[in-house]
């Protein structure tokens, strides 16, 4: 009798449940899945969580197994998977495939996505008059737009997001439940017909008209006028950039003497007219974060002198919200300067009546929008040097994306310094930077770093357990912290921690390191445990202990803080501990009440006044001495002029800086002398101005240099970190990196994390998680 044929079986089914963390909400993760998994014929759950992403899914075990090698192959861009956990469950009997609802549940750890620049998806469907969303304003999709300055609390979902008050069309609603659509549980989805609307105010205390907005503020730009622009994490000035008289209102209007507009450009093509552009800077300026690139500008860019004075430097950007590109398109423009609206020092503005109120007098017209945003958040900036990014404020784009620490703890809350502003939270073994708030000495800036700092906890579901800041005691940013710790966490610990030694820890933390190992941390200002101001210092850095290794030589700095803003006060101070064989007042060059501060000066820098060892203060009595800077200068503004200056400048003679030993036998290094001998020969005309920063630029690095390779003789460390605001002049920290591998030492430089003040809430909190 012969067999019967064996009888069709259904493949056996498997089951497996994935939990994904990282930044998966917010990105198009969920879609992802769901269409990977439709492809492979898997049924199950998709949803979100405070976790992240949890996928419960069965199928043929062939099937899972594909998708789970997949998933991390295909993730969307936008996306960062942190782990991915899979366990292995049995069939269930589940038949279909579906997105569910958001849930809470489990511990809160997903992370924050960043806002990123329209995608060229988008871009071209904004461009085709047969689309639905041509010209949309606010056109988005999964992977591109708002996304931070948006969210209210996570998980991600439009009801917790700015957009939930404006309830999606058929259509849009259509699109977001179709798996093949790029909108599928796109949160921000929207169109013209259930979106946010643009609006035109000509003048603050006009009505808003929702006719042409874009239309009208385009033809304003085109006659010059300033007009504010709302963005998606604040709102911009902007004004034709090619306009000498309206750039030239705007500087005066905003009470900015120097320092350089921003200018936004429509695409590539406009941007190499202005500046020179190599691959890692165009790649830079293209990349979905959209950062401010600071450039070499090139000659005849047709800039207003206005937008950049006294610099051959301009910072560009490309446009990054679909009405930024509208703009271009409709008003024909070539350049914009796009700057931060907001009154001198303030933070950004964000709601309308804000604008309205601080921009009064500002701006000619407003063109607003009603899409409410949550936080603010500034432009990102960034240069290239070496073809190395650096980032020297992170913010749009950026933030709250983490960065990956040494060590795993408790959270923390890391303030910050006064200057530059920017906080940090952590949690377990990853640092998540808050957005650049600026400088703290404004009401209005310190209320919204409080703001920005508690928004972001509740972002991250975090109660910190230790809140740090600087070690000076009269910080607004130590206060701050007292502020933050009795609301968030009363029984969390201040911990304080000095300037110089968070530099160095911020460098180390990014490179995944604690030490020990050396640190030249050289800047303007800073709190030293000797009661001195330090900036010019080597430390040795194990962890949580430091000690002071070199350092240059501290001089008297009358007028305290004051210095920092007149550079007439470095250089009568500096070179009063010289032997000059002319009298001061006859090597600087004058104005004429110069000559009875310069008096005034030599009659009291050797009292109790002020010591500071800051290169920046260095820098800022070399350019009083060239006659570059003399006062009322912004920080950092006299070094920037010295570095141009000297650019592209031989030195006509090096100087050797021989070190010596102060009162407690540390080697120190004595520029004052250098500046005596340059003033001489400045004023004899032995030497041009731009020699001179020339030849002093080569003694600060070979003063420094010095100072690092007799620390790493006298300890055997033979890894330095630089760190620190002046290590953002890129000749500098070339030629120092340079010098140092040289002698064999490995150097660090930080690249993510801001050299300067933006990047010390880093080194705060890695600090606080190192206290024992």
């Amino acid at each position: 009798m012969q067999d019967s044929p064996p009888l069709d079986r259904d493949p056996p089914r498997e089951g497996c449940e994935v939990r994904i963390r990282g930044i998966v909400q917010g990105v198009g993760f969920r879609p992802f899945l769901y269409r990977l998994a439709s492809d492979l014929g898997l049924a199950g759950t998709l949803r979100n969580d405070g976790e992240g992403v949890l996928a419960r899914l069965e199928g043929p075990p062939t099937a899972l197994r594909d998708f789970l090698e997949r998933l991390p192959l295909e993730a969307p861009p936008l996306s960062r998977i942190e782990s991915m956990e899979v366990r292995w469950t049995g069939a269930s009997g589940l038949l279909d495939l579906r997105i569910e609802e958001s849930g809470v549940s489990g511990q809160p750890v997903a992370l924050v996505p960043a806002d990123v620049a329209t995608c060229e998806a988008c871009l071209r469907e904004m461009a085709d008059p047969q689309d639905r969303r041509y010209r949309h304003p606010f056109i988005n999709c999964t992977d591109c737009g708002p996304r931070y300055t948006l969210i209210r609390e996570m998980p991600y979902d439009r009801p917790r997001t700015a957009m939930a008050s404006f309830p999606m069309c058929p259509e849009c609603a259509t699109e977001y439940q179709d798996p093949t659509s790029r909108r599928f549980h796109a949160e921000v989805v929207a169109c013209p017909r259930c979106g946010p609307r643009l609006w035109w105010r000509d003048g603050a205390e006009e009505a808003p008209s929702f006719e042409d907005p874009l239309g009208e503020a385009c033809r304003r730009l085109r006659e010059g006028a300033i007009v504010a622009i709302r963005g998606i994490g604040g709102w911009h000035l902007a004004c034709d950039a090619r306009n000498e008289s309206a750039v030239g209102l705007l500087r005066r209007r905003k009470q900015r003497d120097r320092r350089p507009f921003a200018v936004m450009v429509p695409d590539l093509q406009a941007a190499r007219r202005l500046a020179w552009i190599g691959p890692e800077e165009e790649a830079l300026l293209r990349s979905r974060e959209r950062p401010i690139v600071i450039l070499e500008r090139a000659p005849g860019s047709g800039l207003a002198a206005s937008a950049a004075p006294g610099t051959r430097r301009i910072g560009l950007f490309l446009p990054y919200t679909p009405v930024h590109h509208l703009i271009f398109l409709e008003s024909g423009l070539e350049a914009l300067v796009m700057t931060s609206a907001n009154p001198h020092d303030e933070p950004i503005c964000r709601d309308e009546e804000e604008a309205l109120e601080r921009l009064r007098g500002i701006a000619d017209g407003f063109l607003g929008h009603d899409r409410p945003i949550v936080t603010r958040c500034d432009d990102s900036v960034a240069f290239v040097d070496g073809g190395q990014v650096r980032v020297t404020r992170r913010s749009r784009g950026l933030v709250p994306l983490p960065l990956r620490l040494p060590v795993s703890g408790d959270p923390v809350l890391a303030v910050g310094g006064d200057l530059k502003n920017a906080f940090v939270v952590t949690r377990d073994d990853l640092a998540f930077f808050g957005p650049h708030v600026g400088d703290l000495e404004k009401e209005a800036t310190a209320a919204w770093m409080l703001e920005a700092a508690d928004h972001l906890c509740r972002l991250l579901a975090v109660r910190p357990r230790a809140v740090a800041h600087d070690l000076h005691p009269d910080y607004h940013a130590t206060r701050l912290a007292r502020i933050l710790r009795d609301r968030l966490a009363p029984e969390a610990p201040l911990v304080p921690v000095q300037h110089h030694h968070a530099h160095a820890l911020a460098c180390l933390a990014e490179h995944g390191r604690i030490g020990p190992a050396l640190a030249l941390t050289v800047d303007g200002t800073g709190l030293g445990p000797d009661g001195t101001i330090w900036g010019g210092e080597v430390l040795g850095v194990e962890g949580a202990r430091f000690r002071r290794l070199g350092h240059l030589r501290s001089l008297a700095l009358p007028g305290g803080d004051r210095a920092a803003r007149d550079p007439w006060r470095c250089a009568a101070a500096f070179l009063a501990a010289t032997d000059l064989p002319i009298p001061i007042p006859e090597v600087l060059p004058t104005i004429p009440e110069d000559r009875v501060r310069a008096q005034a000066i030599l009659a009291t820098s050797g009292r109790d006044v002020p010591r500071t060892s800051a290169l920046g203060r260095l820098y800022d009595a070399m350019a009083a001495i060239a006659g570059l800077r003399l006062q009322d200068c912004e920080e950092g503004e006299a070094a920037v002029a010295v570095e141009e200056a000297a650019q592209g400048v031989t030195a006509p003679e090096q100087v050797d800086v021989a070190l010596g030993r102060d009162r407690e036998g540390l080697p120190e290094a004595d520029l004052a002398g250098v500046l005596g001998r340059l003033a001489v020969r400045i004023q004899r005309g032995q030497r041009t101005p731009e020699e001179a920063c020339a030849i002093f630029q080569e003694a600060v690095i070979a003063a420094l240099g010095a100072l690092v390779r007799e620390a790493a003789w006298q300890t055997g460390i033979r890894e330095v970190a630089l760190c620190g605001g002046a290590m953002q002049n890129r000749f500098l920290l070339r030629h120092l990196s340079e010098g140092l591998a040289t002698a064999g030492l490995r150097v660090l430089v930080p690249a993510q994390v801001p050299m300067g003040d933006g990047g010390l809430a880093l080194g705060q909190a890695l600090a606080s998680l190192l206290v024992p």
